[in-house]
């Protein structure tokens, strides 16, 4: 059978042969030109090789595993809970060594009590991770992890990490801002806080510093005393609402953080009416003692452990057993 004609009167379908004597297979006047197919259910010799579907308009294609922005964050909160950090530190303290140490543990199921679940931003945590699969013929780099540098300066960029709590089964997403160090400068510095309005948000803090510092006594006190600055900002811009403070001290596998060090930091912190919980941790390490990624488990169970005494969402209350509940209702608030 032949596809038939849209010309009055043409018989092309019944004869094949053309009204207007034009060639049956490219008259523009048949059904969409169509395939002409023979008694034997094949295609007739005019069409054969053409495409059986027509490509579609646009290419699929993945989701972007990049560092995620914070509107990525707010449509994925939108669904499930996500458990905002905020992490800050001045450069070269350790912040993004203890991201890049953190996924290379879950990744190959090395982090205690964790297993890894999923990450929106696999390809960010592989370019932070870099430098850490790189070795200059048998020997570690000066450098494990490269300099963070923002596509823009306006707005901070998240690695998303879904993990696994063993103990229980439960899921926690963690949404993990990768943040150049001039950023917390500046804030100490200027109190610049248009660009950390996402700190709002954060359900936790990790404050970052050098471990190595803290055991100069020559910088020690000046350190200290930028932290209780910065501890004081945050409070300024979290407008008294402080979530939990994590003082994660890297380099434990070089320096143990002294009690006289942890007693001027948490004398400094009083002062603005802000505690922490000392972290110390060892994204890498050339220690026997200490395995490269100590301490990085015990921070992420920090993280996700809920605040002791936390308020009910929806506390139930009995009414009194002598009044109208609809008469008294909130007559005492």
């Amino acid at each position: 059978m032949r596809s038939p004609c849209t010309y009055e009167g043409c018989t092309v379908g019944e004869t094949g042969r053309c009204a207007l004597e034009r060639d049956p297979a490219t008259c523009a006047n048949r059904l969409g030109n169509q395939s002409e197919i023979d008694d034997d259910g094949l295609a007739a010799t005019g069409d054969v090789g053409a495409p059986v579907l027509t490509s579609p308009d646009d290419n699929p294609s993945f989701p972007r595993s990049t560092t995620l922005g914070p509107e990525d964050i707010e449509k994925m909160m939108r669904n499930r809970y996500v458990t905002v950090v905020g992490i800050l530190g001045d450069p070269e303290s350790g912040k993004t060594a203890c991201l890049a140490s953190l996924y290379l543990l879950a990744s190959n199921a090395m982090l205690e009590g964790w297993s890894f679940a999923d990450s929106r931003s696999l390809m960010a945590f592989e370019e932070i991770a870099r430098g850490a699969r790189k070795w200059n013929e048998g020997q570690p780099p000066e450098q494990m992890t490269m300099h963070t540098e923002m596509a823009d300066e306006r707005q901070p960029g998240f690695l998303h990490l879904r993990l696994l709590r063993q103990a229980d089964g439960r899921m926690f997403d963690l949404a993990l801002p990768d943040l150049p160090g001039e950023w917390t400068k500046s804030l100490i510095r200027s109190a610049r806080s248009d660009r950390f309005e996402f700190l709002r948000s954060a359900d936790v803090f990790w404050l970052v510093v050098d471990g190595r510092i803290l055991a100069d006594r020559e910088r020690r006190q000046g350190t200290i005393k930028r932290l209780g600055q910065l501890a004081a900002r945050l409070h300024t811009l979290m407008r008294g609402e402080m979530p939990r403070v994590l003082m994660v001290i890297t380099h434990r596998d070089i320096h143990e953080p002294d009690h006289s060090t942890i007693a001027g930091m948490t004398t400094e912190f009083a002062k603005h009416d802000v505690s922490f919980e000392l972290m110390p941790v060892a994204p890498f390490s050339d220690n026997e003692k200490f395995n490269a990624g100590f301490g990085l488990a015990a921070l992420v169970t920090a993280t996700a452990r809920q605040l002791e005494g936390m308020p009910s969402l929806w506390p139930r209350t009995l009414p009194p057993s002598d009044a109208s509940s609809f008469l008294s209702f909130r007559r005492d608030r």
